[in-house]
């Protein structure tokens, strides 16, 4: 069983973050996304190509959200 920060449960995360993004689920897909983000870090650093695309992705759903909302 894969723990919680495995990379294979971390990518898991990001790609049903996206997946709720897609279908409007916005807080939940967040929220995954950042707990992927958080796990990146922790386990790669911020410099890791995995970690940005992850925290890239975060902030391009927080911005879309943003602007959906005004």
């Amino acid at each position: 069983v894969l723990g919680e920060e495995h990379p294979d449960t971390l990518t898991s995360m990001a790609n049903l973050a996206l997946t709720f993004w897609n279908q409007g689920r916005w807080k939940e897909a967040e929220e995954l996304q950042a707990q992927a983000a958080e796990g990146y870090t922790k386990i790669y650093g911020l410099q890791h190509p995995h970690t940005k695309t992850v925290i890239s992705s975060l902030a391009n759903m927080r911005y879309d959200r943003q602007r959906s909302s005004s």
